[in-house]
């Protein structure tokens, strides 16, 4: 049961990883949970690679159903602008590509078994308070007159967009410096060896790359990412205007592989490449995953992360039920433990993007030709230091470069 006067212990908003993991977990301790989601159906439209690691999963105790997999993955294959590839794959590199959409609905249901409400085709449209303080929310569903429901507690798990974010007052704006516009494709037929292909270059992917995650049945996301601040940059050959469906149409043009395959999905969009919003929590207020810009700076990843957050966020939340204690300052403890957490990750991989979005094509050609995939497993693990020392006494010059990294 709520607490009295209270519909719902905690509302959450947004039906994807991060929602629905802290709504699974919060319903097993036995709270009052409610999870919204304005789209008619959830994990609809897929708007990510759908690439998941197997440690958080692991970590959460999960078992994938075989309908949510579409392939296992091994490891990576990542590719210099010469084409020179390196194969990164050992024990922490394993996991899946995703049916995102069988994945997330599968998620949802977990909560709902666990004893959380799920209410798709759901629009929130305001916070409201009571004496000065976040008391639920306004809701419209399936496009009717709008009504209340309150909660103690009121979670943004809302992605990109976090609408009622910047209502409860964080600075949920992205700048285009800070995020990656990409397209993606669905394509078919496309040969794989159960490797992630990340394909680097300038001239390929400005301050990006191109990504083939393999599927069943011989299919592939095939898409591109830019830095969303060179929308002005222009292409050699004419092309104006940094457009990732152009880039990503380019570059199929010159894989064998590729070039005569079907397009069988397209899909477009932006994603987050910055930092983290500068607080989490606000007196009866969180903001969870990707509402919180809590994706990996270097290639966008978030349902991992978000999945953590989301894991996090519900222990603080239950303690802060059983309290009754729904301030900022109790609140904080989930922040303070992402922050020494995942968040100490994340500042590396920050400090490694900015790094690499100032190499040349020629510079990331001789990196590749110098490292191996020991040193890519140092580079990945936040330790810079050898593998940095070992590119610059080859090359000094990549000194000024690569510094901030030593």
């Amino acid at each position: 049961m709520a607490k009295e006067g209270f519909d719902y212990d905690v509302i959450i908003i947004g039906a994807g990883p991060a929602g629905t993991t802290m709504a699974r977990i919060l319903a097993g301790e036995g709270r009052d949970v409610l999870v919204v989601d304005k789209r008619k159906d959830i994990g609809s439209p897929v708007r990510c690679g759908e690439g998941l690691g197997e440690r958080e999963v692991v970590a959460q105790d999960l078992d994938l159903p075989k309908e949510v997999i579409s392939t296992d993955i091994l490891g990576a294959k990542v590719v210099a602008p010469n084409g020179k590839s390196i194969v990164w794959k050992d024990k922490n590199t394993t996991g899946w590509v995703l049916e995102r959409k069988m994945f997330d609905k599968w998620l949802a249901e977990l909560a709902v078994h666990k004893g959380a409400e799920v209410h798709a085709y759901t629009r929130v449209v305001d916070l409201i308070k009571k004496d000065g303080k976040i008391n639920g929310v306004t809701v419209e569903h399936s496009g009717k007159d709008a009504h209340e429901i309150t909660a103690p507690l009121v979670v943004s798990a809302e992605g990109m967009e976090a609408h009622i974010a910047r209502k409860a007052g964080f600075n949920t704006v992205h700048n285009l410096y800070d995020v990656d516009t990409c397209y993606q494709y669905e394509m078919q037929e496309y040969d794989h060896e159960n490797l992630i292909e990340l394909y680097f270059g300038n001239e390929i992917a400005p301050r990006g790359y191109v990504w083939i995650f393999p599927k069943k049945d011989k299919k592939a996301n095939v898409g591109l990412g830019i830095g969303g601040n060179l929308t002005n940059w222009e292409k050699k050959g004419g092309v104006k205007g940094a457009d990732p469906k152009v880039l990503l149409d380019n570059f199929i043009a010159n894989q064998p592989q590729l070039k005569n395959a079907s397009k069988l999905l397209h899909f477009g969009g932006i994603i987050s490449v910055g930092a983290p919003l500068d607080r989490f929590v606000e007196d009866n207020f969180m903001v969870i995953g990707t509402a919180a810009k809590q994706v990996d700076p270097i290639h966008g990843g978030g349902i991992a992360l978000a999945m953590e957050s989301g894991l996090m966020a519900a222990k603080i939340a239950n303690a802060a039920v059983l309290e009754n204690n729904f301030s900022k300052q109790r609140l904080y403890e989930y922040e303070k433990i992402w922050r020494a957490g995942p968040g100490k990750k994340m500042e590396k991989r920050l400090m490694l993007r900015k790094v690499l979005e100032h190499l040349s094509d020629d510079d990331l050609n001789y990196i590749f030709n110098t490292i191996t995939q020991n040193d890519l497993d140092k580079v990945m693990d936040g330790q810079f230091a050898g593998p940095v020392a070992k590119v610059v006494a080859g090359r000094p010059q990549l000194l000024g470069a690569l510094k901030a990294l030593a």
